[in-house]
């Protein structure tokens, strides 16, 4: 984390999810929790990370794509084409949805909730 964010503000989030809660990823990050601050989410609640959107956002860009990406090399082009090609206001939108997410996450006390 630290050579991402040298001046010490990084936080790390995760989600959770089966594969980053295996023991040997779970033991990894206690490990090395004086690295960084580890921002907690409830378990699996993807409708909490705006990575989950954009994810879908490029999802939906490669697909309509034609023709489409034969290989993985044409796939991560094609991946970081649309990456560069997110209107910045889309973006902001799903930074600023973040309040609304928070407030419908506590409304259910933590549980799964679609915003």
């Amino acid at each position: 984390m630290s050579i991402v964010h040298s001046d010490g503000l990084g936080q790390f989030q995760q989600d959770n999810a089966t594969p980053h809660a295996w023991r040997v990823a779970a033991k990894w990050l206690q490990e090395h929790s004086s690295d960084f601050r580890h921002f907690h989410w409830p378990p699996k609640s993807p409708e909490m990370n705006i990575i989950e959107d954009i994810r879908d956002a490029l999802l939906h860009a490669v697909e309509n794509r034609s023709p489409p990406p034969r290989t993985p090399i044409d796939l991560w082009t094609v991946l970081k084409d649309e990456w560069c090609e997110l209107p910045p206001r889309y973006l902001q939108t799903l930074v600023e949805s973040m309040p609304h997410r928070v407030a419908a996450l506590l409304c259910v006390r933590g549980g799964p909730k679609r915003y």
